[in-house]
């Protein structure tokens, strides 16, 4: 049944994967041309190259949303290796680099994606954005001009707003009107509500004016094309012509330095951009769905070697047309396939119809993308996180559009690493643990998954945390515990929380717990956290635990209150804390009237080097009625050796299923069988098993040596308040 429920929705989403898979063909072709130009190689190289890495990569690749195609970063190299090897021993050296990319697949040199900080990729993408605009917006108003980097073309902005209304050449003045006309389309199409309008995209429209356009002039009015023809689409080969020029790799410099040198430089480079890419887009899908790295990278190798027997270039993930993917409504492979098969569709049938779309039009669609990833509404959420982030995104922002992408990652990670230095004041805490797994994991008896984090989790280390989560199904509940933690970043919580939403569209479940103990940098949920200075100080802001447990205080009619105390005298006359030190408790659910109370205790259990800190979930029950002291607990193997050599487990007359199941201590064992009637009996038999005991006045009640998740104190609240029911109407 799910499998046919899949297959409808592949079925279903072919029509908006079509439109968007047509949008950026439009948008990769003219890019690809230009791209291929830049590389001293044929322009259709740059097609070539789309047309394989958007068939192979559909087909073979990890990724979902991602568009394939020739890479900006790689242009450098190439043109190094066209001027000193030739074209076609470059050819030979794509396809060396495509064989090279496999392998560092099967290495599974993915992995690397895991070790990139959050706000760095999102500096990446507004970089991209900013790069895309201010060289983009120029030819949307008429105005091919060049500069030596992004920041120049983004300063040259204003003039060239100034220059559009000064423009004397009448065919550079309609290519500017149309670039402005179709900006308009872009930003307020979404606007108009109307069900039929709505089902083509605005850059659909785009596409459709221009041509419908050219069509009016040459058969309605009877005159040209009233654009300059520098700003329409340029023609491409036939498919004679690009059967006919496709090259015959030489492989006979492979054994040189140059030749080896450049496939290195070729395949790192390809590599690189192409998890950065990845991991960038990954963040763009709208449905949260995370790539399978390492198959993805298998993927581009295989294009790679395949495009360079056909004459292109190495094919890597590229960020302008996946954006633009998405942003059209791009949701699975499809889009990729679409884009390549439309690109052959050109070649084959419509080579000729290409020059009647103005490249101001498609461009002004690149100008909204590129607005989109770079809107100003993204430092405000950045900001908002923390300012210690800014400093990271911006970094990383500025050296991407000054010197390259590779060079503004790299920024990114020394601005982060340098940060989580400089807030723990301390780098030992990274040397010490980050070769450390630091991750314990167990499956429970009900089924759940239990995962403690101790002493930092960060972008160094996360990659060890989601190995643990990429091995639950999606269908389990979840507990990772940060109690043991020191500090967590950024990059952890806004990861976690693309797991949450994955395991809960999946009907599972992951909850946070232990954050209440670290400092937040801030209120938002996604901000970095460390341990809190002093021991009683609070925290800036409530975790998103803390604000549940709010709201089960009020569907149960307590008062909450989530600081510290470390006065808990009424617990050091229960049997279970004679051996062990209260340190404190914190987060109280209590009643007014009642006495009782439930809230998250650490405590420890020996001294020096054998001292070990605890953290749990207790519920105190004061009770109206004298009851015996007792310990109750879920019979084991532990417990059997302990009713052999300590004290002695009470067996209830005639309860036999009951004494096997549960494990029951206390001195006056006459006062305890007659306390453990039937009714009481079958109340312990028909709930989940709990540690209960009662030191005469009161019972405390927990599950687990550790923090409980909000569903189990729900459940711990109820057990507690139908246990006390059930004692005081004996």
């Amino acid at each position: 049944m799910k499998q046919k429920n899949n297959i409808v929705r592949t079925i279903a989403s072919i029509p908006r994967n079509l439109f968007s898979g047509l949008v950026v063909s439009l948008i990769a072709l003219p890019l690809s041309l230009g791209l291929a130009m830049a590389c001293d190689a044929p322009p259709i190289a740059g097609v070539i190259t789309s047309i394989v890495g958007g068939v192979l990569v559909a087909i073979f690749g990890g990724s979902f949303v991602t568009i394939s195609g020739p890479g900006k970063g790689l242009v450098g190299v190439v043109l190094v290796a066209v001027s000193t090897l030739g074209l076609t021993s470059t050819y030979a050296a794509i396809i060396c680099s495509g064989l090279l990319l496999l392998v560092l697949g099967f290495l599974r040199l993915g992995k690397l994606a895991d070790y990139f900080p959050s706000s760095a990729i999102q500096g990446v993408l507004a970089a991209i954005g900013l790069i895309i605009l201010g060289k983009q917006f120029h030819i949307m108003l008429g105005n091919k001009i060049l500069r030596d980097n992004t920041v120049d073309y983004l300063i040259a902005i204003p003039e060239t707003i100034i220059t559009a209304f000064q423009l004397s050449d009448t065919g550079q003045r309609n290519a500017a009107i149309v670039g402005v006309l179709s900006l308009a389309i872009m930003v307020f199409y979404s606007k108009i509500r109307n069900k039929y309008l709505q089902l083509i995209p605005a850059p659909m429209w785009v596409v459709i004016c221009s041509v419908g356009f050219s069509y009016y002039c040459e058969f309605i009015l009877k005159i040209p094309n009233p654009i300059s023809p520098k700003y329409m689409m340029p023609s491409i080969p036939s498919l004679s012509e690009v059967i006919n020029t496709l090259p015959e790799p030489n492989f006979e410099k492979i054994y040189t330095l140059e030749f080896i040198g450049s496939v290195v430089a070729l395949a790192l480079i390809a590599s690189i951009e192409s998890l950065l890419s990845i991991k960038a887009v990954d963040k763009l899908d709208p449905k949260k769905r995370r790539s399978n790295v390492n198959k993805d990278i298998k993927a581009l190798g295989l294009s790679t070697v395949v495009s360079g027997f056909l004459g292109g270039l190495n094919v890597v993930t590229v960020i302008a047309p996946s954006s633009v993917n998405i942003s059209n409504g791009g949701s699975n492979r499809f889009g990729n396939f679409f884009h390549a098969s439309f690109l052959v569709l050109f070649i084959l049938l419509f080579s000729t119809e290409l020059p009647r779309i103005p490249l101001s039009a498609l461009m002004a669609i690149l100008v909204y993308t590129g607005y989109k990833l770079a809107a100003p509404e993204m430092i405000k959420r950045v900001f908002l996180i923390g300012k210690e982030q800014i400093i990271i995104f911006l970094s990383t922002l500025f050296v991407t559009l000054k010197v390259g992408l590779i060079s503004g990652i790299l920024a990114g990670l020394l601005a982060t690493f340098l940060i989580h230095i400089f807030i723990n004041k301390s780098i030992a805490l990274f040397i010490k643990n980050i070769i450390k797994p630091n991750i314990l994991m167990y499956k429970e008896e009900n089924g759940n998954y239990f995962i403690s984090v101790k002493h930092f989790c960060s972008f160094l280390n996360f990659n060890n945390l989601k190995n643990k989560l990429s091995v639950i199904p999606e269908q389990n509940d979840v507990i990772i515990d940060f109690s043991m933690c020191e500090f967590v970043d950024h990059s952890v919580m806004e990861n976690l929380h693309d797991y949450q939403e994955l395991f809960h569209k999946k009907g599972g479940n992951i909850e946070i717990i232990g954050m209440d103990m670290l400092d937040a940098k801030s209120e938002h949920p996604f901000a970095l956290r460390r341990l809190l200075p002093i021991p009683g100080l609070m925290n800036n802001s409530k975790t998103k635990r803390q604000k549940d447990l709010e709201l089960v205080a009020l569907s149960f009619n307590l008062n909450y209150k989530p600081e510290r105390q470390t006065s808990a005298s009424h617990l050091e006359n229960f049997m279970f804390f004679k051996t062990k030190k209260i340190e404190y408790t914190y987060n109280h659910l209590s009643h007014e009237n009642s006495g009782s109370s439930l809230f998250d205790i650490t405590f420890s259990e020996g001294e020096f080097i054998a001292k070990e800190v605890v953290r749990s979930t207790m519920l105190y029950v004061k009770l109206r009625k004298k009851t015996p002291q007792f310990t109750l607990i879920k019979e084991g193997l532990l417990e059997r050796f302990y009713a052999l050599t300590r004290q002695k487990d009470i067996n209830i007359p005639n309860q036999n299923d009951f004494s096997k199941r549960f494990y029951l201590n206390g001195e006056k064992q006459k006062e305890i069988q007659f306390f453990f009637n039937a009714d009481i009996v079958r109340f312990f038999e028909s709930n989940a098993y709990y540690h209960v005991e009662s030191n005469g006045e009161a019972l405390i009640i927990f599950n687990k040596e550790r923090v409980a998740s909000v569903k189990e104190t729900k459940l711990l609240l109820d057990f507690g308040s139908r246990l006390k029911a059930k004692i005081e109407e004996q």
